[in-house]
């Protein structure tokens, strides 16, 4: 497998192949260190066959790099980066190459704001340059870094990139991954080496698809994930169902971004697995990608919230309806958070042509079509979702 690379104009991924990669990533925190490799092998495995494609990983594992893996082992000699313990990154050289193995992307995190006492931008360069070089045959590594979204750490996340740049020889995507904050965009998207942007509205979800679309407007253009939401479970005394896994998910797609999961056992219960792995959020978004990549050249997607004739909902609603159109016009995907009636302006769509309008349950993947609707003038159309769903899709095709 070889690296990613960045679509011509700025929107999404392609694989090694050209082709468009979907990205539905996982937050695998402590892969590196927390976890034994027989369990990572299976984890990888079970994941790929889920849909998942990329992984959020700490090299060093959650918080300040000075716990050791399962095998006693710690990152660093005497605590100071200056001099990486040999024997730890030995543990993670085999989850890398696991992943390789597996055919997943991994978004490889080589610094947090808790290890500022430690890794300065004194010293950020060199040991950027020494974990590039260190993995410079392991091309499916995307490199990320976790600072504050603040000014005062623009000068180690540059000194991180450099280093990282002259380790692999700029082979590889960067980005950042700003905790706590909403996203990277707010303080360093006009940085040269900053690929794409990563954004974390944590527990606060239903601030998402503004802070996605917000991105996707903004110039030059760039790919936006969101990294990091609402995980399912309960985080911070808020329950996350699988309702609110589906919607974080559709949020994201339809303000054209890409979207990462999460499960709250899977970074403090890393080897409980077992337990969680085939939640049922997480098979819902086996089904979110099989429904999305059904769309013909789905990557092709443009956030239009003027589709809706009716209201919506207010843009920081958890009942928030969103829709998206193919710059063709031959497609508008809309996706209902709750089950409550709306209309189209279905003009959106190419003109002098009927649409063929299905309803697709987010929930099992089943499709109902539902007639053929006019596109011509000022077409509109009102539907109602099936009674008893607890959200929707809608699909209109020309």
């Amino acid at each position: 497998m070889t690296s990613l690379k960045i679509s011509p104009n700025g929107r999404y991924f392609l694989d090694p192949a050209g082709a468009p990669f979907f990205w539905l990533g996982d937050t695998q925190w402590q892969l590196t260190r927390d976890v034994p490799l027989p369990d990572v092998t299976e984890i990888l495995r079970r994941r790929k066959r889920q849909g998942f494609s990329a992984f959020q990983v700490m090299l060093t594992g959650v918080g300040e790099g000075l716990l050791p893996n399962v095998e006693g082992q710690k990152p660093w000699i005497n605590d100071d980066p200056a001099t990486p313990n040999d024997a730890y990154f030995r543990g993670a050289d085999k989850v890398i190459a696991a992943a390789g193995e597996a055919g997943i992307v991994l978004v490889l995190g080589i610094y947090h704001q808790e290890q500022a006492n430690r890794i300065t931008p004194a010293n950020a360069r060199a040991y950027a340059k020494w974990i590039a070089q260190r993995y410079k045959s392991a091309p499916h590594i995307i490199w990320t870094m976790y600072p504050k979204a603040t000014a005062e750490f623009i000068p180690i996340c540059r000194e991180l990139a450099a280093g990282l740049r002259e380790g692999d020889g700029g082979s590889r995507l960067i980005t950042v991954h700003p905790d706590p904050s909403p996203t990277s965009s707010s303080f360093i998207h006009d940085e040269p080496w900053l690929d794409f942007n990563m954004n974390q509205p944590c527990i606060m979800y239903e601030k998402l698809y503004a802070i996605t679309k917000a991105d996707y407007d903004r110039t030059p253009p760039k790919p936006v994930v969101m990294a990091e939401g609402g995980y399912e479970g309960v985080e911070f005394n808020k329950l996350q169902t699988a309702l609110e896994i589906r919607k974080q998910a559709y949020w994201s797609h339809l303000a054209g971004g890409h979207h990462s999961y999460g499960h709250v056992d899977a970074w403090l219960k890393p080897t409980e697995w077992r337990a969680w792995l085939d939640s049922p959020g997480a098979q819902h978004l086996t089904l979110y990608r099989q429904i999305l990549t059904s769309i013909p050249h789905w990557w092709d997607i443009v956030p239009d919230q003027s589709i809706f004739a009716s209201d919506p909902g207010p843009i920081d609603s958890l009942d928030l309806c969103t829709a998206a159109r193919s710059t063709k016009g031959d497609w508008l995907l809309v996706y209902l958070a709750a089950n409550a009636p709306v209309s189209l302006h279905l003009n959106k769509l190419a003109a002098g042509r009927e649409a063929t309008a299905t309803w697709i349950d987010p929930t099992t993947g089943q499709r109902t079509e539902i007639g053929r609707y006019p596109t011509s003038g000022d077409a509109s159309g009102g539907f109602t979702p099936p009674a008893g769903w607890q959200d929707a899709l809608l699909l209109l095709t020309v």
